[in-house]
């Protein structure tokens, strides 16, 4: 059984996570289950939305990258081609708008995957958290530009230096909610907006969601700075706290993270 169960609804796909033992953790199955889904979606004549969602009722929407999946030390765990940036990159491009529809909490890459969709419903239950300070993990520039352009540096710092859940409540304050709306109301509330985007011309949201990812993905970067950038990211995932994270995390115990290593100059 797929652990991502796509079907149509009047030009409307819809796309559910469903792996309530695991989560919805982003695992290397949960990925691929995705991409298909994807993939199917934009072969699908006259589709004009997705909405990306859990199972009703779920507690948590997505647990984030499965922590198993993790790479040894000096293996970059987030490169251009690791699923779930492959998975970031076909929500980016897929050309109709993509709506994630959040009940529960969203953690790790799995927050990222929400904020790279176009609009974000969600109800009181929702809560934001990206985390890879907790597991010792750098995260990548193209991530960390996501959330850049949607809440700016001060948010943006606060969400990763401290990895705490934002609650519901903050979340649609800070831009990461376009609705948040009573869990029973979810579902049609999203259906609803999304039966709404569906019947505007589709070429012209597509092109305009094109414009959109261009336009903020706009920021020149010189090479020198990539290459620092880099260097930089590899202390981390060279280091004894990178292995710590994960060591920790996979015997449920709070990190001890030391620091050792060289310095950030």
């Amino acid at each position: 059984m797929p652990l991502a169960i796509p079907e149509i609804r009047n030009r409307i796909g819809v796309l559910t996570l469903d792996d309530p033992e695991r989560r919805n953790c982003l695992s290397r199955e949960m990925l691929g289950d995705i991409t298909a889904a994807l993939v199917q979606f934009a072969d699908t004549e006259d589709l004009r939305v997705v909405v990306l969602r859990a199972r009703p009722g779920a507690k948590v929407w997505s647990a984030g990258l499965d922590v198993k999946s993790l790479p040894e030390p000096g293996r970059d765990p987030l490169d251009y081609t690791d699923p779930l940036e492959h998975v970031i990159r076909q929500v980016e491009h897929f050309p109709a708008p993509v709506i994630a529809m959040v009940e529960g909490g969203v953690w790790g890459g799995a927050c990222d995957l929400a904020s790279i969709c176009d609009l974000v419903i969600g109800c009181e239950t929702s809560a934001f958290a990206i985390t890879p300070a907790k597991l010792g993990v750098p995260y990548n520039c193209s991530g960390i530009l996501h959330f850049l352009n949607l809440l700016g540096p001060r948010v943006a710092r606060e969400m990763f230096f401290t990895a705490d859940p934002i609650k519901a409540d903050r979340a649609l304050q800070v831009g990461i909610l376009n609705h948040l709306v009573p869990v029973a109301e979810l579902e049609s509330f999203t259906m609803t907006m999304a039966m709404r985007i569906a019947e505007n011309s589709p070429l012209a949201v597509g092109v305009i969601k094109e414009q959109l990812r261009i336009l903020a993905r706009s920021h020149p970067v010189s090479p020198d700075t990539f290459e620092r950038i880099q260097a930089l990211r590899r202390i981390v995932f060279e280091s004894a706290d990178y292995v710590e994270g994960k060591r920790s995390f996979l015997e449920k115990r709070k990190p001890v993270f030391t620091g050792a290593g060289r310095q950030v100059v």
